[in-house]
């Protein structure tokens, strides 16, 4: 394979990871459905590029180099293995293709198949998203159990029973037909909504920071974007998160304290991401397919006529989010409805709404358990002058708060009612 004349910047292996690493692992386990031994033979691919291209140039073609090398570590490990017949098939689909130079550009983008293989039933719900980002991203296991605050070790332990139990149950990397997406989708936008939810509850010092985590769900939504385009639900979650992102700068004072969505400074707001938002959320609107993330988004949009009218649109907010409740029957919903109506009523009538939640038996042990409830309880309390209300649940909820920006914040709130 001709080589460039330039020596290879280790950068340049660092961006082709990016890049690259989701397709050729893609490509490496369609056919045996072993991710663990792909995963092996592309870092290893990886390393000896590594070693060899700052000597000996930039390959011309890069990811062909880098796809040759993994198909024949993985050969390698076929012939090795001491069960061969569990290998055979793999064996044959390899030793096919290794008689000539494979350009991956070639084949079809089995990335949406990997995408889709990760959020299979078979595979426990808490795991998608860890699982999307080492295959997908190329994260190894410490940074994502940063991320998720769990444990290093219990996060590897937890993703190889995730690929074992894709071998073992036989899980197919088959590009979806259209129907098969449709099924499968809310799995898959729900898990790389999760990465980038957890982006925005690290706190400022995690390993994974706020802007790279954010960036690759975007990249996600952007690359499932390009391979499922008829799918408006994909672009209201690629408007939904550019949205947030837009306010990324406000979300913090010049001290570093956390400044909720309704005190921030809008002229501080990207306006370009925000314009990016508003034509995807468009976009997505124009197929006639309402869904959560749409409607998601578009709440987020009435937000932004802060900039021209000086205040939320309140009223379409709150319209939005009881189409939003109808469609998910969700508490967490009902919360943020509580919230949002305060604006437009008196808000003792919002509270008495909050709290009907609570009476719920069914409801009742988690709400108890779940900081966001106990915030918007002690908001709605402040705001109706119930101090001592207010106060025990802003204690409740600094007690259950993980993000040390977001305690800062209720903690400050506190004592401002001392």
């Amino acid at each position: 394979m001709q080589k460039q004349n330039d020596h290879s910047d280790p950068r340049l292996i660092e961006a082709l990871v990016r890049r690259s690493y989701g397709r050729l692992l893609a490509m490496l386990s369609a056919r045996s459905g072993d991710l663990a031994s792909a995963e092996d033979a592309l870092a290893t691919a990886f390393e000896i590029a590594l070693k060899n291209w700052p000597e000996q140039g930039t390959p011309s073609n890069p990811e062909a180099w880098l796809f040759t090398v993994a198909r024949r570590q993985l050969i390698d490990l076929a012939r090795s293995a001491k069960t061969q017949h569990q290998h055979q098939e793999e064996l044959s689909y390899l030793f096919d293709e290794a008689v000539i130079e494979c350009d991956p550009l070639a084949i079809p983008d089995q990335r949406l198949a990997l995408m889709f293989a990760c959020t299979h039933p078979a595979i426990d719900r808490n795991i998608r998203a860890p699982l999307m980002l080492q295959t997908l991203l190329g994260f190894d296991a410490a940074s994502i159990a940063s991320a998720f605050l769990i444990a290093p070790s219990s996060m590897a332990q937890r993703l190889v029973r995730a690929k074992h139990k894709i071998r073992v149950a036989g899980i197919r990397f088959n590009i979806p037909d259209q129907s098969a997406i449709r099924d499968g989708l809310d799995a898959v936008l729900d898990a790389i909504y999760s990465i980038y939810t957890t982006a925005w509850s690290q706190s400022s010092d995690g390993d994974i920071q706020h802007g790279n985590l954010a960036e690759e769900a975007l990249w996600l939504t952007q690359l499932l974007s390009e391979l499922a385009p008829q799918e408006p639900e994909v672009f209201g979650l690629f408007a939904l998160m550019l949205y947030a992102e837009s306010r990324h700068a406000a979300r913090q004072d010049m001290d570093g304290n956390y400044v909720p969505l309704q005190e921030q400074n809008c002229q501080l707001w990207d306006l370009k991401k925000i314009e990016q938002a508003e034509h995807y959320l468009r976009h997505a609107s124009s197929m006639q397919r309402s869904g959560r993330f749409q409607i998601e988004a578009a709440i987020q949009s009435a937000h932004t006529v802060r900039i021209h009218r000086g205040k939320a649109d309140w009223h379409a907010i709150n319209k939005l989010y009881a189409q939003l409740y109808r469609l998910t029957d969700s508490p967490v919903v009902a919360i943020n409805h509580a919230v949002a109506l305060a604006e437009i009523i008196e808000p003792q009538i919002a509270l008495a709404q909050l709290e009907q939640l609570s009476n719920n038996t069914e409801l009742k042990e988690r709400l108890n358990n779940y900081q966001p409830y106990w915030a918007a309880s002690a908001h709605l309390h402040e705001r109706c002058g119930n101090r001592d209300a207010a106060k025990h649940a802003y204690q409740q909820a600094i007690g259950l708060c993980t993000n040390q920006i977001a305690r800062g914040f209720l903690q400050k709130r506190l004592r401002q009612m001392s």
